[in-house]
């Protein structure tokens, strides 16, 4: 087993390593001591983070388990590391530890409410998921709170996903198109999904055969982007739109949910436009178009967890 530390102060702007992994961008991490998405400490605390790392071309060619922790503050702390391989590229990927976050931020208009979600959550960043676990994650999201969420992905991996070791502790990957495409439906509904169990199987067949990928939306203008990615069973603006913000980099990317459609409302009513790509194309001009996502991202972490 490797180990290593991640300099905070080396980086282009903070980072809270809590808040990046426990704001609702990613569902792929657990938290050692199991509270994950449900209870979050002051100042981010110092729990370790586990995950399994599917193949990232240019980074892994394999699956790699990796467990992280954060030592010190925003601005000073350390982030220290374990896993099978050097894992400082792979970290970088995942938690945009490369993302000039001041720049970002200023580049953001300068409103009230964006400040005050700036100053609350202070190292935020955005996640870079790999695609498939972030769309399964995400069709599974809709009308569910952020902690069973995280529950339905933990129990597909549990379930499913492939074991990999490190240092002789057992950790679960997620599962491939090819391992969920095999599922039933009723298999699924087992697992909790609900009605989302057809979805997450007809998306995951659909990938398995090449009829479609999810990947091939990267390299798409935006909006055709979201387009593509609504192929998929179970998949419409929103969730394409987090699937492109949380795992495709396209950081002007603003999903509409109910914390956004109520920001908009009780902010910046102007914004509504009928439609969905009409309004999200407003609130992204409102947010700063470029980093409008990461904008939105503060947003709805700060009002989820009760800033306003």
């Amino acid at each position: 087993m490797e180990r290593g530390a991640i300099d905070v102060r080396a980086l282009d702007g903070p980072f809270d390593l809590q808040a990046t992994v426990e704001s609702g961008q990613s569902y792929l991490w657990n938290r050692a001591d199991g509270g994950t998405y449900e209870t979050l400490h002051a100042h981010g605390g110092d729990e370790w983070y586990e995950t399994v790392v599917d193949p990232i071309p240019g980074l892994t060619t394999e699956r790699v388990p990796i467990r992280v922790r954060q030592e010190g503050g925003v601005d000073d702390g350390t982030l220290q590391w374990e896993s099978s391989t050097d894992a400082v590229p792979l970290l970088e990927h995942l938690l945009r530890l490369d993302d000039d976050l001041d720049a970002i931020l200023d580049a953001t208009p300068d409103l009230p409410l964006l400040e005050r979600a700036y100053d609350a959550y202070e190292g935020m960043r955005l996640t870079r998921d790999p695609v498939f676990p972030c769309l399964i994650s995400f069709i599974c999201s809709a009308q569910m709170r952020v902690a069973r969420i995280h529950g339905m992905q933990r129990r597909l991996r549990e379930t499913y996903g492939d074991v990999v070791e490190l240092d002789g502790a057992q950790y679960h990957a997620f599962p491939t198109p090819d391992q969920l495409a095999e599922r039933t439906e009723s298999e699924l509904r087992e697992l909790s999904l609900g009605y989302r169990a057809p979805y997450v199987q007809r998306t995951a067949e659909m990938i398995a055969s090449r009829e479609a990928h999810p990947a091939e939306a990267a390299d798409l203008p935006y909006e055709e982007a979201r387009e593509s990615l609504t192929r998929f069973v179970g998949v419409g603006d929103k969730v394409a739109d987090c699937v492109l913000l949380f795992s495709l980099g396209f950081l002007e990317a603003v999903p509409l949910d109910t914390w956004i459609r109520t920001t908009i409302e009780e902010y910046y009513p102007d914004c509504d436009r009928g439609s969905y790509a009409a309004t999200s194309r407003a609130i992204r001009d409102r947010l700063g178009g470029e980093y409008a996502g990461y904008a939105q991202t503060y947003v709805f972490y700060y009002l989820r967890a009760g800033g306003e």
